[in-house]
């Protein structure tokens, strides 16, 4: 699978569920929750684990289904204990550990809503300003919102196919070669409309936004999210590529345009050309304790969290994907992600303190039977 076509997946799965018309939902006010507390430090049980451990065991089982992969990883992070697995190999052939980093993609998302979130905070932003105050270029020039960016009601809509085969091209002639923010949203040759309608999920509007971080604080913007959020967060395995390289061991992702792996996943030129959209390489229990920390108001400030997770016009809040009674644990948050060779998920539960990530070494894998089997497993364990 081309990265093309993993992108077009996620626009299928996510991109339309706000289509059809409908009329735009009324304003929601954010309801602020208490913030979670520390994230456990004991390991879970491992008779207790062998539950969680069999549903990573059913997924490669079956590597070829719509449902399975060749390689499995999974964490969980509450805040009583903590819980990583692993199964199966990656494309390589390389069993996988549950330390294993991959292409976690679009998850990346929520650290560039995060950083935006801080900055408006620190009133260096204001949401409802144009973002074309911050970023001027042909994409900002519909008058969309900072905040219409963030819950994907812009009006930008995605590359099409024909874009995204182009930048193959390109990735293809020159695999290591370094991308700015900018580059790949010259490829853009969708139609712009006018923003604040039917939400439609949009790549570029992320790209833009991680040029309003390098804009607003005059820093690349690897190490801006390193420095205000992963360094919180405590996340140790967290690589925003290309300013940083994926940690020993990752699995290796092919990639027809990339050619002989090089330590970046895909490659230096495609993790650069997606940096702020979906540019990030971590392990399962990174994400997990990622999502913990930021669902869990313990990054950001929990009124902040409450705006990201309040629903606009579809299923997607700012940064953020609403999976509401999706999972069986009730209200749930986090985002999907799609590389080649990776597909992830990262699904948080307030009202239970938990947090789930699970990364496949496939693309285009439908996670959710396999999330639903974890929090199925999950619930005796979480009292």
């Amino acid at each position: 699978m081309r990265w093309s076509a993993a992108a077009l997946l996620v626009i299928a799965l996510v991109g339309c569920s706000g289509g059809g018309g409908e009329p735009a939902a009324a304003p929601v006010v954010p309801v602020t929750v208490p913030a979670f507390p520390d994230p456990g430090t004991t390991a879970l049980d491992p008779g207790k684990a062998q539950a969680l451990q069999a549903v990573l065991a059913k997924i490669v089982a079956f590597p070829d289904s719509p449902a399975g992969s060749r390689g499995a990883t999974a964490a969980v992070v509450t805040d009583r204990w903590t819980w990583s697995g692993a199964a199966g190999k990656d494309s390589a052939g390389t069993a996988l550990r549950p330390d294993t980093s991959m292409a976690v993609a679009s998850i990346t998302k929520t650290f560039v809503a995060a950083e935006v979130m801080l900055l408006a905070k620190a009133g260096k932003v204001e949401l409802d300003k144009p973002i074309s105050t911050y970023v001027q270029h042909k994409l900002t020039a519909n008058g969309a919102t900072v905040r219409q960016h963030l819950s994907m009601t812009s009006g930008v809509p995605d590359y099409l196919d024909g874009d995204y085969r182009a930048v193959d091209q390109a990735v293809a002639a020159a695999p290591g070669k370094h991308w700015t923010l900018d580059q790949p949203l010259s490829y853009h040759t969708a139609t712009v409309g006018a923003p604040g309608g039917d939400s439609g999920y949009s790549n570029p509007s992320y790209q833009l936004l991680g040029l309003l971080v390098e804009k607003v604080t005059g820093q690349p913007l690897a190490g801006v999210l390193r420095r205000d959020l992963a360094a919180p967060a405590g996340l140790k395995h967290a690589a925003f590529q290309d300013g940083e390289k994926p940690q020993p061991p990752a699995a290796v992702d092919h990639n027809d345009s990339c050619g002989e792996p090089d330590g970046y996943l895909p490659c230096r030129a495609w993790a650069s050309a997606v940096a702020a959209s979906g540019g990030l390489a971590a392990d399962a229990p990174t994400v997990a304790r990622w999502g913990y920390q930021l669902y869990g108001g313990r990054v950001l400030p929990p009124d902040l969290v409450s705006q990201m997770t309040t629903k606009g016009n579809a299923p997607y809040g700012l940064g953020t994907m609403l999976f509401t009674l999706q999972f069986g644990l009730g209200t749930a948050y986090g985002h999907f992600g799609d590389m080649p060779d990776h597909t992830s998920l990262l699904v948080v539960v307030p009202a239970k303190k938990v947090s789930v990530a699970l990364l496949v070494a496939d693309g285009g894998r439908h996670l959710d039977s396999a999330i639903t089997g974890l929090t199925t497993a999950l619930q005796p364990l979480l009292g």
